[in-house]
């Protein structure tokens, strides 16, 4: 039999060191417990393969990436449907027996109704957590108003909290993401966000070690999800947990490192005509032993 909804969730709740009573307060972590300790890695499959091959390798839990996801369609960053993310979370969540949470952008809609519906609808694919942003992608308006942002918030807390499961909700903070670059403000958003009742808190792209703390400081002891997928700013595990943050996510940068890959190879075949590249590839019996077995025609496997 394979991991329940809710044992999955449970686990994952686990990993943030959140309680499974929602609305719960969250204890401080224990004085003299080590912070690398405390850390975790959750890494940005772009498809099932790619969901196989990072359980097989011992992680703990794994989210989506709304661009990862985008550019395996031949589309840019927000450019998915509603619809369309909704399967491609169903086919993650199905593909392991970690807990898995989604990158749901801005939750397709900019009123608060929709962004609980989109919550409803993705837990229903299988997945534990996902994510409201505040950005609106209108490049007039970025950020989307605070009270507005705030109320979208609370609407998927809302949503989360009247789940049969566990569900953990992250409230991102895009500020620093779209030329926005008020710390004051970011934090100010984030710790509305607390107590709106989001679970994890998230700004990407903050920019130095010392923004990172700040923020971790000012909504403890909520845990922080922070991205480490940005040129300049990869941070080591050990100095991010030294600074506060709970977990660290890689956005697209999976993605695009195999996209790298490609691009690399094709370029030699087309500009050199040479194949060196194939020294480098991963030998067929070792990305297939991370993958499903084949079955026969009556399903057996």
């Amino acid at each position: 039999m394979g991991v329940t909804q809710a044992e999955k969730a449970k686990k994952f709740r686990a990993l943030h060191k959140l309680p499974l009573a929602l609305g719960a307060p969250i204890e401080p972590a224990a004085p003299g417990l080590s912070a690398v300790a405390d850390a975790f890695i959750i890494p940005n499959p772009w498809d099932a393969g790619s969901a196989r091959i990072l359980a097989g390798l011992g992680f703990e839990a794994l989210a989506t990436t709304s661009a990862g996801f985008a550019f395996s369609l031949g589309r840019r960053d927000g450019g998915v449907t509603r619809d369309e993310v909704l399967a491609h979370c169903r086919s993650i969540a199905e593909a392991t027996d970690l807990p898995v949470a989604a990158d749901l952008e801005n939750c397709f809609g900019d009123d608060p109704k929709t962004v609980a519906e989109t919550i409803r609808l993705a837990a229903a694919t299988g997945i534990v957590g996902g994510s409201v942003e505040d950005a609106s992608r209108d490049e007039r308006r970025p950020i989307y108003d605070y009270s507005l942002a705030v109320e979208r918030v609370a609407a998927a807390v809302e949503a989360a909290r009247a789940l049969p499961f566990a569900f953990t909700l992250t409230a991102r903070a895009e500020n620093f993401l779209h030329g926005r670059a008020d710390l004051d403000d970011t934090i100010r958003r984030l710790r509305a966000y607390t107590k709106a009742g989001a679970d994890v808190l998230y700004a990407p792209a903050l920019p130095s070690l010392d923004a990172i703390r700040m923020v971790c400081t000012a909504v403890a002891p909520r845990p922080v999800n922070v991205l480490a997928g940005i040129k300049g700013l990869a941070f080591p595990v050990s100095e991010l947990a030294a600074a506060g943050v709970r977990r660290i996510s890689l956005g697209g940068s999976l993605s695009r490192l195999a996209f790298g890959a490609l691009i690399g190879a094709a370029r030699e075949m087309r500009e050199k005509g040479t194949f060196t590249f194939i020294d480098r590839v991963a030998p067929t019996a070792e990305v297939a032993g991370f993958m499903l077995p084949k079955k026969n025609q009556d399903g057996a496997s």
